[in-house]
């Protein structure tokens, strides 16, 4: 954990220093509310489009070498972005950035599952969204600051942070392995019933597969969209607090909150759903992140004063939601799955994660430069509600299997 936690910590930095500041650095370079918001879009699109092929990688080429190529992949092209403020040069950075952090979040994701037994399971989920979100919370409300104050090329060079993490990425592979050989011999009955299944070309064997994958996309869709709406709502704000505010100092006060709350609720809630249970903590999640979009509209509805009430409550409320979600919908997602399918779970939650941050950053900069900012954010919060069901659901049962 403490090799996770680091690495992780050393790949956030960099990505929530920039994320912010790219944009702001295609309006400098003459892009519109559109243009700026395709910067994160294309980032995390970029992302989403790698994740499902990293447990691949993994099998591949192991957990230490792939890790250090997504840190780099992430943090070298960073210094890259003064070369120009063009948006094209930024566009291509970003896809090169995306990769890589596609690569970190789903290798994450299945470090900890395959470290941590399930009982503690939503602990270990609190510390590694700690390790997440203190770097959020310290570089994303500082980036715009210290952009305007010392220069964007601080910002730049703090986005290379990720790079300091390469040196924990053996050491993380060297636990994971001896983590497998500890939980094969720990349950030997895995190898046993591995042997007696069907053969894997026969009609039960294909039957079989075919229930399962049925049971898995019952298990994860809904944690995924679940996480996609508030994603969305907060990769939002993120993305346009800086531009929506009339005021510099509420702007970098909303950041703040938000992450600061987002980290909390992600650090405790875990231990809480390892005592209660995730389910019954979702659906206010849900309701908050509508009611925290609806109030940030409202502090930001007058385009020549933002209310600099309205907007940090907005923030807060938006953000526990988003801290908390994070971390229930990972635990439910790893519940709906075994131990082998860790990797896919990874894989469909942080799609999930950052699709919707991608949604909101394109969805958000469309509407707002078509209609304006608080429409685009009063849509951001009816999407919230239409999830609302999928945070009611019990898990699905599994299925049952085949005589032998």
């Amino acid at each position: 954990m403490p090799a996770l936690l680091a690495l992780t910590s050393a790949g956030f930095a960099g990505f929530a220093a920039l994320m912010p500041i790219a944009p702001l650095w295609a309006v400098h370079g003459g892009a519109d509310e559109a243009g700026a918001g395709l910067v994160n879009g294309v980032l995390l699109a970029a992302t989403v489009a790698t994740q499902p092929f990293v447990p691949r990688l993994l099998r591949r080429f192991g957990t230490g070498r792939v890790l250090a190529a997504g840190l780099v992949l992430l943090g070298l092209p960073s210094p890259f972005h003064l070369v120009s403020d063009g948006l094209g040069w930024i566009l291509l950075l970003a896809v090169f950035r995306g990769a890589g952090f596609g690569i970190l979040t789903v290798t994450g994701s299945v470090a900890v599952a395959r470290l941590v037994r399930p009982a503690r399971r939503g602990a270990a989920i609190g510390a590694y969204g700690a390790a997440i979100a203190v770097p959020q919370l310290l570089l994303m409300p500082a980036g715009p600051w210290l952009a305007a104050t010392v220069g964007p090329w601080l910002v730049f060079l703090l986005g290379t942070l990720p790079l300091l993490g390469i040196g924990a990425a053996p050491q993380l592979a060297t636990a994971l392995r001896a983590r497998a050989v500890e939980a094969r011999t720990a349950d030997p009955a895995h190898s046993a019933e591995a042997a007696s299944s069907p053969p894997a070309h026969s009609a039960e064997a294909a039957s079989s597969r075919s229930a399962r994958r049925r049971y898995v996309l019952r298990g994860l869709a809904p944690p995924m969209v679940l996480l996609l709406a508030v994603t969305l709502a907060a990769g939002a704000l993120i993305t346009f607090v800086p531009q929506m505010s009339t005021s510099p100092a509420a702007a970098t006060l909303g950041l703040t909150i938000l992450t600061a709350s987002a980290a909390v609720t992600r650090w405790r809630l875990g231990a809480l759903a390892d005592r209660f249970g995730p389910r019954r903590f979702m659906w206010p999640l849900v309701l908050l992140s509508a009611v925290g979009m609806v109030v940030t509209a409202a502090a930001v509805r007058d385009a020549s004063a933002t209310d600099v009430v309205l907007l940090p409550v907005g923030m807060v409320l938006v953000g526990t939601a988003y801290g908390g979600l994070q971390n229930l919908t990972l635990l439910v997602s790893f519940a709906a799955v075994t131990s082998r399918e860790y990797g896919t779970a990874s894989a469909v939650w942080n799609i999930g994660f950052d699709a919707g941050t991608a949604l909101g950053s394109v969805s958000v900069g469309l509407l707002a430069a078509g209609v304006s900012f608080p429409f685009a954010l009063l849509a951001a919060a009816g999407v919230s509600l239409l999830t609302l069901p999928l945070a009611l659901l019990r898990d699905p049962q599994p299925p049952q299997p085949i005589a032998q």
